[in-house]
């Protein structure tokens, strides 16, 4: 018998199909931390004003 694929086919799919930004994000939207640190900064309604500092470094994205 052979042994199980460590990587789902469809996962491998949809990175195939959408890229590896379209996973990253899949992942950290389902990250309760990330998710908590992100409502904060988007509360925090500063148009024009990219992303605390703290935030960047923490979860490597930036944003306007």
């Amino acid at each position: 018998m052979a042994a199980p694929s460590a990587v789902d086919p469809a996962v491998q799919a949809a990175v195939a199909r959408f890229g590896r930004s379209a996973l990253a994000w899949e992942v950290l939207r389902r990250d309760p931390d990330y998710r908590a640190a992100f409502s904060r900064v988007n509360r925090a309604d500063r148009p024009g004003v990219g992303a605390d500092p703290a935030f960047v470094t923490r979860w490597g994205l930036h944003f306007p």
